[in-house]
């Protein structure tokens, strides 16, 4: 007579995934990035500040028109000649904020920049509504 085969065992699964799930528990328990903030804190609300634009930035109008500190600009290239733009340490030119208007075009605003590094400028940031606040 022959003996039966062995059926293999199954092994326990389901115990494996709840020790996983434990330890991703206790992990994500344990673990706090940051130290949380005290319960009785309360943070500074920024809603009623008045936002301005850079006193230094370009603004640029929804005809495309150029102003600086109210002037009148002729050309992205005048006003890198006008303007006191800052020079960054390790960057070969100024860093020019530009304030456009909401209606601007975009692809006005892409030549005015592309004017703007063609005359020098490092960089060219834009300055939203968010960042003005």
């Amino acid at each position: 007579m022959r003996a039966a085969p062995k059926r293999a065992t199954r092994e326990p699964t389901i115990a494996l995934i709840n020790i996983v799930f434990l330890m991703l528990v206790f992990f994500m328990v344990a673990g706090t990035l940051a130290v949380p903030l005290d319960g009785d804190l309360t943070l500074v609300q920024t809603r009623d500040l008045e936002g301005r634009a850079p006193p230094d930035a370009l603004v640029v109008h929804p005809d495309g028109r150029l102003s600086y500190r109210g002037d009148a600009v002729a050309s992205p290239e005048a006003y890198l000649e006008m303007a006191e733009a800052t020079t960054m340490p390790g960057e070969d030119g100024p860093t020019v904020r530009i304030v456009p208007d909401r209606e601007l075009d975009a692809s006005e605003l892409v030549r005015i920049a592309g004017a703007l590094r063609a005359a020098g400028a490092a960089r060219v940031l834009v300055v939203t509504e968010r960042g003005l606040r």
